[in-house]
């Protein structure tokens, strides 16, 4: 059967998550719904991220096996027609290997979250990012970040349920910017490793915050790494701002 390596984008709030359910919307059902409109009984897709409730994409990869041999560019169009009303939208499609594989042939993923800082609340990008009413400073929260790069037990931002075999885990970037927003003041955390453990991210973004609104000196952040205590992670912010920026595969499918 011909695969296909599709890239995604997707609101993720009307769904329960990536992974499809019995009885919850989800980003995978609508997907594999869409591919059903132009062939029956297709094998299930993969994902290279499985992405939480509410969490969205910037470049989810997902690999799908067909009966017939599609043009790439014909196969993306069906399916955004057959994904409507959807917010989900193929942005790239790929014809790929029999031995590519959306999730373990990853190399890399990267996450994108989005933070801001300001008194009134959100109109247009309400749901896509995570307003606190506050000020935070930047200065103190890439110090903090400093501490978590690396190969360590993370078991402290590690939710409960992560199902992981291991917390141990390599976090190759943290990267914090400050950008103008209206009203206030936009933080973007862009963070890169191979894999992550269930609400990594949002975990040290709940935990950061704590740190750029002065509440958490940048040395409590190393201490709560090493505790590998649960309990000692600060709180876990909502999924209103993260989205599954990239995952990297070498080579790319989708380099022309």
């Amino acid at each position: 059967m011909p695969r296909y390596a599709l890239k995604l984008e997707y609101d993720g709030r009307p769904f329960s998550g990536w992974q499809r359910q019995a009885d919850r919307p989800s980003v995978q059902g609508a997907v594999e719904a869409a591919l059903a409109r132009l062939e029956r009984d297709l094998p299930s897709i993969a994902a290279a991220g499985r992405t939480d409730a509410g969490v969205h994409a910037l470049g989810q990869v997902a690999h799908c096996d067909m009966a017939k041999d599609w043009d790439p560019f014909r196969l993306s169009e069906a399916l955004n027609h057959h994904l409507k009303p959807h917010p989900v939208a193929v942005v790239a499609c790929a014809a790929v290997s029999d031995d590519f594989h959306a999730r373990f042939s990853a190399q890399e993923r990267r996450y994108l979250f989005r933070l801001v800082s300001r008194r009134a609340p959100l109109v247009h990008d309400k749901g896509q990012i995570w307003r606190v009413g506050h000020p935070l400073a930047l200065a103190p929260m890439q110090e903090a970040a400093r501490h978590l790069l690396g190969r360590h037990d993370f078991t402290t931002f590690r939710a409960s349920l992560c199902q992981a075999a291991s917390p141990v885990k390599t976090l190759d970037a943290l990267d914090i910017e400050e950008l103008d927003y209206p009203g206030g003041r936009e933080f973007r955390f862009h963070v890169r490793a191979r894999s992550f453990l269930h609400n990594q991210v949002r975990s040290f973004v709940g935990t950061l915050e704590r740190v750029g609104a002065g509440a958490w000196a940048p040395e409590d952040v190393k201490a709560a790494l090493e505790a590998c205590d649960r309990a000692a992670c600060g709180p876990v912010c909502p999924p209103d701002g993260l989205y599954l920026a990239a995952a990297r595969y070498d080579p790319s499918p989708f380099d022309t």
